[in-house]
C-alpha cells in the first residue's frame, strides 16, 4: 500500500483524518441549489443522457427550477438533445449557464468549444477539474433541483462528483442485457460506498411495442432490472421502450416536447426529496 500523501482529492479510501464534508466545493455567492441528483451507470451507451433529459423536462414541467450539469466531458450530448448550439456566455468573473426553450439551466463542455464536434482529448485530472468548475464557477442562481449527467464507469470523474458535490441521491440506468446488468451493479455499489442514497433503477431500451398488435417484444432478452433493484434494496422506477419518437426528438433538439409517462414514477420519487428539504 502506498504511503498517504494527504491529498484526499485523489483518494477514495476512508481514514480517521478524513472529513468527507471538507472535500465539498462551494458554489458561487448567490447560488442556491436545493437538491442534486446524479444519473449514472457502470457502462456507456445505456441512455444516461436521455434519462437525465427526460427527468429534467418533467421537473421543469412540474414547476421546479431545474438545471443540468453535464459531467460527461468527453461525450457530451445534453446540448444536442435540447437544441442548444450557441456558446455559453460569461461575465468575466463567472460562466453563465445556457437556457433551454423552457428555461432549464445547463452547462456542458460543448457549450465552451469553438467547434462542438472537436474531441476533448484531456487527461483525467483536467476532466475532473472541469467538472468541479462547472459546479464552482457557473452562476447557477436559484435552482430547486440539479441533475448531473454522469460519465460511464466508476473512475476519476464519478469519484470527483461524489467527493466534491453534495449529491442527494443517485438514479442508475440499465438495459436488459445480462452483461449490462452485471456492470450496472458496480455503479450501484459505488453509490453505496460513497454514501449516496440510491433512489432506484431506470431501465432503458426495455423492448419494442408492436405498432400493429401492441405486443411487447423484448429485443434484448427478458428484463432482470426488477430483480437487480430488489437485490440492492431499491426500486425499479421505470422502463423506457425503444421509441423512434424519442430518438428523433433528441436528434432534432426537441426533447422538451416529448410525451410519455415512462418516468413519471421516477420523477415523483425524486421530487419527493424536495419536499423533505
Amino acid at each position: 500500500m502506498s504511503e498517504c500523501s494527504h491529498d484526499c482529492s485523489s483518494c477514495s479510501a476512508n481514514c480517521s483524518s478524513r472529513d468527507p464534508a471538507s472535500l465539498i466545493e462551494k458554489t458561487r455567492e448567490g447560488t442556491k441549489i436545493k437538491k442534486v441528483i446524479a444519473v449514472m451507470s457502470g457502462k456507456g451507451g445505456v441512455g444516461k443522457s436521455l434519462v437525465t433529459s427526460l427527468l429534467a423536462v418533467i421537473s421543469q414541467r412540474a414547476g421546479y427550477k431545474t438545471a443540468i450539469l453535464d459531467a460527461d466531458v468527453t461525450g457530451p450530448s445534453i446540448p444536442q438533445a435540447f437544441g442548444i448550439h450557441e456558446p455559453a456566455m460569461g461575465t468575466g468573473e463567472a460562466i453563465l449557464p445556457s437556457l433551454t426553450k423552457t428555461g432549464i439551466k445547463m452547462m456542458s463542455v460543448n457549450l465552451l468549444l469553438d467547434d462542438e464536434t472537436s474531441p476533448v482529448i484531456w487527461r483525467g485530472p483536467i476532466i475532473a477539474g472541469t467538472v468541479k468548475q462547472f459546479w464552482t464557477d457557473v452562476e447557477w442562481g436559484d435552482v430547486d433541483i440539479m441533475f448531473i449527467d454522469m460519465p460511464p464507469g466508476t473512475g476519476d470523474v464519478p469519484l470527483t462528483v461524489f467527493q466534491s458535490i453534495p449529491v442527494d441521491g443517485a438514479v442508475v440506468v440499465a438495459t436488459p442485457q445480462g452483461l449490462v446488468g452485471m456492470i450496472v451493479e458496480k455503479a450501484v455499489n459505488m453509490a453505496g460506498m460513497m454514501n449516496v442514497p440510491l433512489l432506484g433503477l431506470v431501465e432503458n431500451m426495455s423492448g419494442v411495442i408492436c405498432p400493429d398488435c401492441g405486443k411487447h417484444i423484448p429485443v434484448f432478452g427478458e428484463s432482470h432490472a426488477a430483480e437487480t433493484a430488489e437485490k440492492h434494496g431499491t426500486k425499479l422506477l421505470g422502463s423506457i421502450p425503444m421509441d423512434t419518437r424519442l430518438s428523433e426528438a433528441c436528434d432534432r433538439g426537441l426533447i422538451e416536447l416529448f410525451e410519455g409517462s415512462w418516468l413519471d414514477r421516477a420523477a415523483e420519487e425524486i421530487l419527493r426529496t424536495l419536499e423533505k428539504a
